[in-house]
């Protein structure tokens, strides 16, 4: 993996569809401070497809769009939060969080990191790329997922897995050109964003995995994280 760490079942992820919305819902406020029009706004464009791939009703989307850009009243000010560390078993983790209220959100990832291990800024960074990260699906026989990445422009890629989704890695500065790109060579966006890809996942036995694995579910969980990346190999 050594990229995003996701819920592995469909139907626990099915029961988090409430908070699916509510994490889109703060990624697309958060990228409308930089204007409404997603045309002109490449994080509000991709925030908008991934809402409109989970489905979110578009009056909600709408709402969420004109309330980060200013243009209702009541606007909420999310900030981002950055946090570094280890899982058990010493497996290094990055956690990503947009929140209305730093000192709540500081006071509970620090109560959901005794599991594990808080470390401080820069204490695992180091070890993970950031870049852009883009799951396409094949909607052509013949697409290739080594062509496709190099046609479109990205540095890097891995093939699909078991959900039917390759990987391409971009340089965070390519990451709206390719997906605009890789359409023409037989694959669509399914899921796109700036984010960290570690350079040295590790692998653990099953026994620690499952202590690995409770404990990304309850960072996961918590509603103001927006992303977890973990240096775990697949």
């Amino acid at each position: 993996m050594g990229a995003q760490w996701k819920v592995k079942h469909k139907e626990v992820a099915a029961n988090l569809k409430g908070r699916v919305f509510g994490k889109l819902t703060k990624e697309i406020m958060v990228a409308a401070r930089n204007g409404a029009d997603p045309e002109s706004n490449s994080r509000l464009r991709l925030a908008v497809e991934q809402a409109k791939k989970a489905s979110m009703p578009k009056d909600t989307l709408e709402r969420a769009i004109k309330k980060g850009a200013g243009l209702l009243d009541g606007a909420v000010h999310y900030e981002k939060l950055t946090y570094e560390g280890f899982a058990p078993h010493n497996v290094a983790l990055i956690v990503e969080c947009l929140t209305d209220n730093v000192n709540r959100t500081v006071s509970e990832i620090r109560v959901l990191f005794r599991a594990g291990q808080l470390g401080g800024e820069g204490s695992v960074a180091w070890d993970f790329d950031h870049v852009g990260l883009i799951e396409a699906r094949a909607d052509r026989g013949d697409a290739d997922v080594d062509e496709a990445a190099i046609e479109a422009g990205a540095q890097d890629c891995e093939p699909a897995d078991e959900e039917g989704l390759a990987l391409f890695i971009t340089d965070s500065s390519d990451l709206d050109s390719v997906c605009r790109a890789l359409p023409e060579y037989g694959y669509s966006v399914e899921t796109a964003k700036i984010g960290y890809r570690a350079k040295n996942p590790q692998a653990v036995g099953d026994a620690e995995m499952e202590e690995v694995e409770a404990f990304l579910a309850a960072i996961h969980e918590h509603d103001d994280v927006q992303e977890v990346y973990v240096a775990l190999e697949a």
